[in-house]
């Protein structure tokens, strides 16, 4: 099996990357490193990206940016940045990756807790995460070939200690739970699924 994985350098990417590297041949991308690099902002990026790629079985994004701050600041170019990196950057991941991905593939993107539990300066990435998990579900039933997609919707997990204030009251996911999930999308069945992990 050839799993691509968007974001493999970035916190939650190094432990699923490790998880599977052993077992699958891995192709790791990112916006400066990896065996590949693409910028998921740009639809040409992503394009180029998938023709060096070639055929895959699985990808995986754990990535894209989103802005987090007061409400009463945020301008709609702050909020444009969260569209067009973690929303537009996943679904264009899908819209132009169906077309080089093997039957009976799978794609596995990254929302949030912050889709349906929002906390204080999260707006964007609150609308962001949600606009995820719809699309997910609205895709399954769309793709051709037997492919199947899920989001992974994790809280804020263990190794980011420097968002715990951000989230009052949350208790961090464990590594290992927040991993099991994206390999429960990759390697299980299930299709439109928004898998939370908290």
């Amino acid at each position: 099996m050839k799993i691509i994985i968007i974001g493999a350098s970035g916190t939650l990417g190094r432990k699923v990357t490790a998880a599977l590297k052993d077992k699958y041949e891995v192709i790791t991308a990112g916006s400066k490193s990896g065996d590949l690099q693409v910028d998921i902002t740009s639809p040409e990026s992503i394009e180029a990206f998938y023709k060096k790629a070639d055929k895959f079985d699985a990808l995986v994004s754990v990535t894209g940016s989103g802005h987090f701050g007061p409400l009463s600041s945020m301008t709609p170019a702050d909020f444009k940045k969260g569209i067009d990196s973690k929303l537009m950057g996943q679904v264009n991941l899908v819209l132009i990756g169906q077309h080089y991905i093997n039957p009976k593939g799978s794609f596995t993107l990254t929302s949030g807790i912050l889709a349906t539990d929002p906390v204080l300066y999260g707006a964007n990435l609150s609308a962001v995460n949600g606009g995820l998990n719809s699309f997910v579900i609205a895709a399954a039933i769309g793709l051709e070939n037997g492919v199947r997609i899920n989001t992974i919707s994790p809280g804020v997990v263990e190794d980011s200690p420097e968002y715990f204030d951000a989230f009052p009251g949350h208790v961090p996911v464990t590594m290992d739970r927040v991993v099991a999930g994206y390999i429960r999308s990759v390697l299980g069945a299930g299709t439109g699924q928004v898998i939370e992990i908290f």
